[in-house]
């Protein structure tokens, strides 16, 4: 168990709390935590020095996400938060402002070379459950702020926060004019600059992430189809438009995303988000080029993604960073706890911030309830919190980092796709059987029963030969990188244990090193149905079957054989 870093005695806590939860921030985090406390009859202030609508990214959504966002909504009578988890009811009870997002497209690209169509991935996510969408942040985090203020939480926009203090009797939270607020328990969701790890000096300096990454973002007007840039024949073409989807562009050690909000014919948005990630130890920031600049010298490099931005504007300021990784040595304590970002953050690739959001929400929400209904808020109260958020990070350090690794080998990183996607699918099956269970009961049990894993934090965290693939996987990757092993062998070495794992459904695909395309139809979907009723090991029919009344409710005729 890691230290309880020491705390400051002050004397800001002479009278009695005025709120039983402050939370710093008024992002996502905070504004969906902040409604689920109030919706339950906590005193709650929402503390953030901004104010709304505002810049954010983290736009892609996943099923995982999806799922994860509609058990809290659910588990805590917020119907607000499932709001997220459609993309249709986006945009009836939001805006129209929001991109359909009907796969995760990943192409391989080489210096002044166009891109070989054999070359590229992509996973179109099913629709049986959710239609996912790219989230228009400044629209969905001013509609879960304001959904918060209507449950009953305070709040203190434009607020900045000069000190924080944590006694045995309370915390305080004192802004640059010296008002002060007092509560029992402090929440800070307010990201890298979290005055709660300045106060309490938690940052790992330097963090213990393998991963190195910096990044360029913005939005733009006026970006061309990816579809339309392409110069691949129709029969390279994936079932799906590339323009549909969340598109990476990869190449060596970096990637270019592009996350279209205008993709539909529902929406009004004519804004794309846009970035680029790479390793700066590779890539070291050009202190001469301004950021917008050094975007366009470097999507210069790759003719497909020069064409990609040819005529494109920005209509924000560019956002350059330094390295994007940083890390907690501890995320909770007497009366407090760093949420999510505030406590760290890896890198956009595979989406995980949004989930491991709604992650540490899930497990944190009803532990503060309870610690409020008992006056009791001890750091063991919360230490499943910090085991959930440490390995949250932790394992996808090891996934992201290799993924890195491999991107200048295809079928390495062919392989290391499979193995995300695999987990993650098998993820959102987990989450999907709990909340089938709660609504069937009544009872949370199920969602409590989640949190006994013995992989806390991996998206697949209660089956031990996923974790030997994952491990194998991060294990050959680093190999390659150290020179050990070649690409060629690190990935027959992965997809040997792709083909020979009985314990997922071969009708998906994932295991088929030539499939580079997996578009879940009804028919696939019945075949997998059909697997897990008599083929698959009984921990993967446990945790598949309880889906068959959702793919039945979606009009997918299963024939049962049993």
């Amino acid at each position: 168990m890691k230290d309880q870093p020491a705390q400051t005695k002050a004397p800001a806590l002479v009278k009695g709390p005025e709120y039983d939860v402050i939370i710093l921030g008024a992002g996502l985090a905070g504004s969906i935590l902040g409604a689920i406390m109030a919706r339950h009859g906590a005193r709650t202030l929402i503390v953030d020095a901004g104010s709304h609508p505002r810049f954010a990214v983290g736009e892609s959504m996943i099923p995982y996400t999806l799922l994860a966002l509609r058990s809290i909504a659910e588990r805590y009578d917020v119907p607000e938060i499932a709001t997220l988890s459609s993309y249709d009811s986006c945009n009836k009870e939001i805006s129209t402002s929001f991109g359909w997002k009907k796969h995760f497209g990943f192409m391989r690209h080489q210096e002044d070379t166009e891109p070989d169509p054999r070359e590229s991935n992509q996973f179109s996510t099913p629709g049986i459950f959710n239609k996912t969408g790219h989230l228009y942040r400044q629209d969905t985090d001013t509609y879960l702020f304001n959904a918060a203020v209507r449950y009953g939480c305070d709040q203190r926009l434009g607020m900045r926060v000069k000190e924080v203090e944590i006694e045995d009797k309370g915390i305080a939270v004192i802004s640059t004019n010296d008002e002060v607020f007092r509560g029992r328990f402090l929440v800070d969701a307010s990201g890298f600059r979290s005055p709660l790890a300045e106060k309490l000096e938690l940052r790992e300096k330097p963090s213990r992430f393998k991963h190195h990454s910096r990044s360029l973002f913005t939005h733009m007007i006026d970006v061309p189809i990816t579809d339309d840039v392409l110069r691949h024949a129709k029969r390279d073409r994936p079932p799906k438009r590339w323009w549909e989807g969340t598109m990476h562009h990869l190449f060596d050690r970096g990637w270019f995303w592009v996350i279209p909000f205008n993709n539909n014919p529902h929406s009004t948005n004519p804004l794309v988000s846009v970035g680029l990630t790479m390793d700066p130890r590779k890539y070291p920031k050009d202190t001469a080029l301004s950021p917008e600049e050094e975007f366009h010298a470097f999507a210069a490099r790759f003719p497909a993604v020069e064409r990609q931005f040819t005529g494109a504007r920005a209509v924000r300021p560019w956002v350059s960073t330094d390295r994007l990784q940083y890390s907690s040595k501890a995320s909770v304590g007497d009366r407090w706890c760093l949420m999510s970002h505030a406590a760290g953050f890896l890198d956009p690739l595979f989406s995980r911030g949004l989930s491991n959001t709604a992650e540490v929400i899930n497990a944190l929400a009803h532990r503060l309830m309870a610690a409020l209904k008992d006056d009791v808020f001890t750091r063991e109260r919360f230490e499943y919190v910090e085991q959930l958020e440490q390995g949250l990070l932790d394992y996808n350090d090891e996934l992201v980092n290799s993924a890195f690794i491999s991107f200048d080998h295809y079928q390495l990183w062919n392989a290391v796709f499979r193995v995300w996607a695999m987990g993650s699918n098998m993820g959102a099956f987990r989450i999907l059987r709990a909340l089938n269970q709660f609504r069937r009961t009544g009872s949370d049990a199920s969602f409590h029963a989640m949190e006994q894993a013995t992989n806390t934090g991996l998206w697949w965290p209660d089956h031990d030969e996923y974790r030997k693939l994952f491990d194998t996987t991060v294990a050959e990757c680093e190999a390659v990188e150290k020179g050990v092993t070649t690409p060629e062998r690190a990935s027959d070495t992965i997809f040997a244990m792709l083909e020979s794992a009985d314990y997922f459904p071969p009708a998906m695909g994932f295991q088929r090193r030539d499939l580079p395309f997996i578009n879940p139809t009804p028919k696939m979907v019945g075949a997998v149905a059909r697997w897990a009723f008599t083929k698959a090991p009984p921990d993967t029919r446990d945790l598949m079957l309880g889906t068959v009344k959702d793919i039945a409710r979606a009009g997918v005729r299963v024939k049962r054989a049993i």
